[in-house]
């Protein structure tokens, strides 16, 4: 192939990269069920409908339809609705009058499983509703062998992406000053990471598939079709797609670069152009196939999403190729060549750190419903470990910066090379932990938005039955929940007065949030049943764990008000 053609072809492959479908993600919440949730029905049904707000890949389903005693009414696999594609259908056997309980699990676009259960009655005399044992509706992708894996992927992508940067663009200007000085090492170490992101990819979204879908991860034959049905293992394999048309554009560079030439050809510069139109795909994937995706607004979100990813792999491959460069140079010539290389990285390495730093914490912000978030929640929690790793390297870095770089120019040998190596060192290794926290932070699913609205709330109540009184614009609200437990009938009522008078009239709704993960809102009018009582039973507490329960208070001939209360519900 000509030089020319070798051109052509890479930059068709950056555009290919490009192509890369994208997928979105969400939450998958349950909408709709047939039988309806907390029902009775007087013809027994012949199979249990779920409707979700997305679409959710039946194979990976898991739903569960069992009697007072526990015994297993399912006669079949989970399949697809053929009128509606966000509709699971399960076939039951022929069940008789009582009480039902429904539990499903499924897995939403971006690859966070999601869980919840409700009952349903078969008639015409079901009986008193019992009380089910119901399975743990808590289930995460964030277990060390998944986070291990994913962790891989991410380390093995941004060393690629930032020692092919220090190759081509950091330590050109060296070789002119050090004739003899190879960087054949440094691609070497491009290649073995390049291999190992090849390699990680596909074995991560095998193992978690397999994961999702209760089989072997050896069971290739029945989990590589399960892989393309879902949107998860897509994203990864647009991922994986995108990496080998990285490596494809990166071959194409590193064979026409020639690194002692102090100009570049306008085939050097056509290549690096080519690379760098791929790196924007393949960084661009994760955040288009995770949380930025579906934090609103979505496109502030992938752009802050794709410049922390390329300022990481700036700084981690630059220091890790700084390690290579220091190792591979000859010892009479290495404080020359660092005293080119060095200063030229940190400059680069400080812009990195401040957008790195910028984009961080304004991503933050828009996952963070609540600044509380940051410390009450898992994911913020993480968030904190990640920023103190960050904060941790700076140091370092600080150190580099302000005293091995001012005496490497100034022609000091004394200790600042093996300090420069140790500080680089260390300053990688504490990198390469912020990685790993943020394997775990996108393993996690960001706080509820509906997190945002408990600083607002005027009790905290649960589990259990509830009994409490609270006040709110002049009136006095009595709220009653009980059994107040998930996935059995649960009855709402509040008693509105003021001044120990019942208010009358009033038009009361109740809207449910949950409050630990990212579901849609159910809303509920309240009927008056006595003067100044209102009530409701409905199917809302699908799930174990915090509830916000809004009122909306409508006086007649009033000013509307609101309470919000904070709900724990048990199993």
């Amino acid at each position: 192939m000509t030089r020319r053609g070798r051109i052509a072809a890479s930059v068709a492959a950056c555009a290919v990269a490009l192509a890369c479908p994208l997928a979105a993600s969400a939450h998958a919440y349950l909408v709709r069920t047939v039988p309806s949730a907390s029902g009775l029905v007087e013809v027994a049904p012949t199979s249990v409908q779920l409707t979700y707000n997305e679409v959710v890949e039946p194979r990976f389903a898991i739903i569960s339809v069992t009697d007072a005693q526990g015994t297993q009414e399912v006669a079949g696999k989970p399949a697809r609705s053929a009128t509606d594609p966000r509709t699971i259908v399960v076939p039951i056997r022929h069940v008789g009058e009582g009480w039902y309980l429904v539990y499903w699990r499924a897995i939403s676009a971006d690859g966070h499983p999601v869980r919840g259960a409700f009952t349903f009655a078969v008639g015409p005399n079901p009986g008193p509703a019992p009380q089910f044992a119901v399975p743990s509706v808590s289930e995460s992708v964030a277990t060390p062998g998944l986070v291990g894996f994913r962790f891989a992927v991410f380390l093995t992508v941004l060393l690629a992406i930032g020692l092919l940067a220090f190759r081509l663009v950091l330590v050109r200007p060296v070789v002119t000053r050090i004739p003899e000085l190879s960087l054949r090492q440094i691609e070497v170490a491009f290649w073995i990471v390049t291999a190992a992101a090849l390699i990680a990819t596909p074995l991560y979204v095998d193992i978690a598939t397999a994961r999702f879908a209760l089989r072997s991860a050896f069971d290739v034959g029945a989990v590589l079709p399960l892989i393309h049905a879902s949107a998860f293992g897509r994203s990864f394999l647009d991922l994986e797609a995108c990496t080998a048309l990285f490596a494809v554009a990166a071959a194409a560079a590193l064979w026409v670069d020639r690194a002692g030439r102090s100009q570049r050809t306008v085939a050097e510069l056509l290549a690096t152009t080519g690379v760098a139109l791929a790196v924007f795909a393949v960084l661009l994937v994760p955040g288009a196939a995770g949380h930025a995706a579906q934090t609103a607004p979505r496109g502030l979100a992938l752009a802050l999403d794709w410049l922390h990813l390329a300022t990481a792999a700036v700084w981690l491959g630059g220091l890790v190729g700084l390690l290579v460069l220091y190792r591979v140079m000859p010892a009479d010539s290495r404080r020359e060549g660092l005293a080119v290389v060095v200063p030229r990285f940190s400059t680069v390495a400080l812009i990195s750190v401040a957008a790195l730093l910028a984009s961080g914490v304004w991503a933050s912000i828009l996952h963070l419903p609540t600044l509380g978030a940051l410390w009450q929640t898992s994911y913020g929690q993480t968030i904190i470990v990640k920023g103190a790793l960050v904060a941790l390297a700076l140091v370092a870095a600080a150190v580099n910066l302000l005293k091995v770089r001012p005496r490497l120019a100034m022609q000091h040998v004394g200790g600042e090379l093996h300090l420069l190596r140790r500080l680089v060192g260390g300053e990688a290794v504490v990198v390469v932990g912020a990685v790993l926290a943020a394997a775990v932070l996108t393993s996690l699913a960001p706080p509820a938005k509906a997190l945002a609205l408990e600083s607002k709330a005027l009790a905290r109540v649960g589990p259990g039955q509830v009994t409490n009184t609270v006040r709110s614009a002049g009136y006095t609200i009595t709220l009653r929940v009980g059994p107040n437990r998930a996935a059995v009938p649960n009855d709402f009522s509040i008693a509105l007065s003021r001044n120990g008078t019942p208010v009358r009239g009033a038009s009361v709704k109740l809207a449910f949030d949950m409050l630990d993960m990212e579901m849609g809102q159910q809303q509920y009018a309240l009927t008056e049943s006595s003067p100044g009582v209102y009530t409701r039973s409905a199917p809302a507490l699908v799930m174990v764990g915090h509830w916000g329960l809004d009122f909306t208070i409508t006086p007649a001939g009033g000013t509307p008000f609101e309470a919000f209360i904070v709900d724990r519900a048990g199993g």
